[in-house]
């Protein structure tokens, strides 16, 4: 895709390079696409070691990786409840849900992914530790977390989740109401423990989260594509209705595509408000039910914890929400409506060949929605003009529609696209906004340019060399066309600046 895989993969001459000492070094020195995860690079260098830039093997890692997250997840909660076919339908609903596509087709994501087979393993080495305590056992989960945070700093909130898992199902608590409950399957008893005791035991896995997902924030504070966040309480409104739309997208997963604007102040107080209620009822109802059915209060927090660091509070990136944001957050939902409707068809004595079938009859439906939504990760192309069809304003759907077209020979369709982009964005004063400005003046500027239209051109490519003087393409851009207008002297001065800014651009 001409949407972050090159930067990930297929123009990062480090990765390009496959799997080097020297790579291994910059991968643990240096951030990766405004990111530190260097286990997620080394992974990336290794694909490129076997399959060279042929994009199926990359694609085969992906999927392979989702697969065995699935089946890790089935015989986690299949050993922490002893219950074989509510764990199943849960493992099954994550593996095939439609939301899940942009995870596994999109090579760039790579790191959801891969932290999710080592998030996974860490639950199941916390499960074995909680049953029979050692130093060695704790070490083999505070390892596994590390590496689930040097594949995708999202993790940052796995010993909220830990402590979760510690009221239900490991019922460790000394005050938890469901202490009695047993569940078969269980190896051995967890050792009950006080609130207190269960949160310190989780002080050194903090400690390993937190320096991680701080180094990150700097990072892509600091790098070249860094933008200046929005105001506080657009992010706020953003957030609120987001958490709800995630749900609603669980449910009905229609129109889903690689990118959502933002909203920005164009949310009504009523939606805001409404989402806000919403959420709030819940959260008294789960609270409320905690004694009689702790998976609720579990699942619904594990969606709002795992979800926090993405949830656009802190903003990284100009999308309003993502598909990929749910991958890991949403397992909490599943986990509540599955065992809630187990207990409920239990307890109505529903017929289980009934409650089959309409387990089979979602699983069926849910695959055929996303082998259609994989069907948009085709090409590039196809990917934009399905964002294009089902979102309005989208700025970033037009200039990569308008760079693919412009850069596959479709010139004067390029710039018709490129010039929509402008026209969405132009408007704007805010600082957020800079970055993807000088993005859309850069690549009109690159298009005008092939088509001939040099003074028009170069109009494009200064202005965006004002707006973001550390772009080295607009660099790049401004000197060719500079040349092409027989300007040497100047666009001598251009390639300079590119290579100041990118000195390994051969």
């Amino acid at each position: 895709m001409n949407y972050d895989d090159r930067v990930y993969v297929v123009q990062n001459q480090q990765i390009r390079s496959g799997l080097t000492v020297p790579g291994v070094l910059w991968a643990f020195g240096h951030e990766h696409a405004g990111n530190w995860h260097p286990l997620t690079t080394l992974s990336h260098m290794l694909d490129v070691q076997m399959f060279g830039l042929a994009a199926g093997g990359h694609h085969f890692i992906n999927v392979f990786l989702h697969t065995l997250a699935a089946l890790l997840l089935f015989l986690l909660l299949r050993e922490l409840t002893g219950a074989f076919w509510p764990s199943a339908l849960v493992a099954a609903i994550f593996a095939i849900h439609p939301l899940r596509a942009e995870s596994v087709a999109w090579v760039a994501e790579r790191k959801d992914v891969l932290s999710a087979v080592f998030f996974m393993l860490t639950l199941a080495a916390y499960v074995r530790y909680a049953r029979d305590r050692s130093v060695r056992r704790y070490i083999a989960t505070a390892l596994l977390l590390a590496c689930g945070l040097m594949s995708k700093p999202m993790l940052v909130t796995v010993p909220f989740v830990l402590i979760l898992l510690d009221f239900w199902p490991l019922q460790r608590g000394q005050r938890s109401e469901v202490r009695g409950q047993k569940s078969e399957g269980r190896s051995a008893e967890p050792q009950k423990q006080s609130l207190l005791n269960l949160i310190v035991e989780k002080i050194p896995l903090i400690l390993i989260s937190v320096p991680t997902s701080i180094a990150t924030f700097l990072i892509q504070k600091r790098s070249s594509g860094a933008i200046a966040p929005l105001p506080f309480a657009w992010r706020l409104e953003n957030a609120v209705v987001s958490c709800v739309t995630y749900m609603w997208q669980m449910i009905w997963p229609m129109n889903l595509t690689v990118f959502y604007p933002h909203p920005e102040d164009h949310l009504a107080f009523w939606q805001v408000a409404l989402a806000g209620l919403f959420l709030l009822a819940i959260t008294l109802l789960v609270f409320a039910l905690r004694a009689t059915r702790p998976y609720l209060l579990v699942g619904w927090l594990w969606y709002l914890v795992m979800l926090g660091p993405v949830i656009g509070i802190v903003q990284v990136g100009l999308q309003g929400h993502a598909d990929r944001y749910t991958y890991l957050p949403q397992i909490g939902l599943y986990l509540a409506v599955i065992w809630l409707m187990a207990d409920l068809a239990g307890a109505m004595r529903f017929d289980r060949r009934m409650a089959g079938a309409a387990a089979v009859a979602v699983i069926a439906i849910l695959s055929a929605c996303s082998w259609k939504q994989v069907g948009y990760w085709k090409d590039s192309e196809t990917l934009w003009r399905r964002a294009l069809a089902v979102t309005r304003d989208n700025d970033v759907a037009q200039a990569n529609l308008g760079m693919i077209l412009a850069e596959g020979g479709r010139v004067e369709e390029g710039i018709e696209h490129l010039q929509d982009a402008l026209a969405i964005r132009s408007g704007d004063i805010h600082p957020h906004y800079t970055l993807s400005l000088a993005l859309i003046h850069s690549d009109l500027g690159y298009a005008l340019a092939r088509k001939g239209a040099l003074d028009e051109a170069i109009t494009h490519l200064r202005t965006a060399v004002s707006l973001q003087p550390n772009y080295a393409d607009a660099h790049y851009n401004l000197g060719t066309a500079l040349s092409q207008q027989g300007q040497t002297r100047e666009a001598l001065e251009e390639y300079r600046k590119t290579l100041e800014l990118r000195p390994a651009d051969a």
